[in-house]
């Protein structure tokens, strides 16, 4: 994902969500980012552009523990 998609979706997720939330480049992908409050790990970030259409899916999944 490029640096500057990454910039405008920690924007957001921060304006819509959390002061706290950042979003970090994933290592050897280039279609996805990964989302954190703090130090605890979220979820991910996809970068979907299908035809032509730009759009980002955000995945997050919530263990039953956490429950």
């Amino acid at each position: 994902m490029k640096p500057d998609e990454i910039k405008k979706l920690e924007a957001y997720f921060k304006r819509t969500f959390n002061q706290a939330m950042v979003v970090k480049a994933r290592p050897r992908k280039d279609d996805s980012a990964e989302v954190y409050i703090g130090d605890e790990f979220l979820g991910v970030v996809f970068r979907d552009d299908e035809d032509g259409d730009l759009s980002f899916n955000f995945s997050m999944a919530i263990l039953d523990v956490d429950l």
